[in-house]
């Protein structure tokens, strides 16, 4: 694979993605830059499911190199060790928006791997790991649905700030971190000082209007470099099952929710 670089503008912040220079033996490698903060994911998945397994076995992981802000471990243990509690938090960040969105059937397993490999105090890393680990499944052989696109909004003197800078984040009255595709938004996680629920309904479709900028932009890109999706190993259960299925249990359901004692409800 050649080497190939797309971008898109957030709120006068360019965001580059480059794939082709590195770990070029994953099925999808992607180097997300935001100023001097530099973000590496790769997706890898196995080449046929384990017959014995009925669900998407999909392992996450993001870790902050020490390296990253020029810090050297001196203790005995020169690693980073486990993972911390922002790192197993900003895992499950990744993995929440992009789960649902493997096709019905992929039992493979996967593994997206999201580094921060440089962090420059101004541009937060949160925002660009999912979308790093969107763009590394995308072009990848996985078969994902759609492009997942993330931002962080935030609230400075009455204006919204998508993305803002870290020094911004101090003084924002809300911080919201956004996932979705072009047609919906998929994850919401945040706080806020007091607003109200317009303006936190403005803020979610402020967000979603650059998500479906990234997501675009991460279309065309699959359309230019992305492999060909591995949909032969799909296990599809079959519309007799799912009607003997509903048979069955649609008349046991139906008393069920008519009880209205708690104890007999147990």
């Amino acid at each position: 694979m050649q080497r190939d670089t797309i971008t898109v503008n957030i709120q006068g912040q360019e965001i580059s993605f480059e794939t082709g220079k590195i770990a070029r033996q994953a099925g999808g490698a992607v180097v997300v830059r935001c100023g001097e903060t530099m973000v590496f994911s790769t997706a890898t998945a196995a080449p046929n499911p384990d017959p014995t397994t009925d669900f998407l076995p999909l392992r996450v992981d993001y870790q902050e190199k020490f390296s990253s802000a020029g810090k050297t471990v001196s203790g005995f243990i020169k690693r980073e060790g486990r993972p911390s509690e922002r790192e197993t938090l900003m895992s499950r960040l990744i993995d929440r928006p992009l789960r649902p969105l493997f096709e019905e059937g992929y039992y493979n397993e996967v593994q997206v791997l999201t580094y921060v490999w440089s962090y420059d105090g101004v541009h937060a890393p949160e925002p660009l790991a999912i979308c790093a680990a969107s763009a590394a499944l995308v072009i990848s052989d996985v078969p994902l649905i759609k492009p997942v696109g993330a931002v962080r909004v935030g609230l400075i003197n009455g204006q919204f700030v998508v993305n803002p800078t870290i020094e911004q984040q101090t003084q924002s009255k809300l911080d919201l971190m956004i996932a979705g595709t072009e047609d919906a938004v998929l994850m919401i996680e945040g706080f806020c000082d007091f607003l109200t629920e317009e303006q936190v309904l403005e803020a979610i479709t402020i967000g979603h209007q650059n998500i479906q900028l990234i997501c675009q932009t991460l279309k065309l890109w699959q359309a230019r470099v992305g492999k060909a999706k591995n949909r032969d190993k799909l296990r599809l259960s079959s519309k007799e099952l799912y009607q003997t299925v509903e048979s069955i249990a649609n008349p046991l359901l139906e008393k069920a929710l008519r009880v209205n004692e708690k104890k007999k409800k147990k």
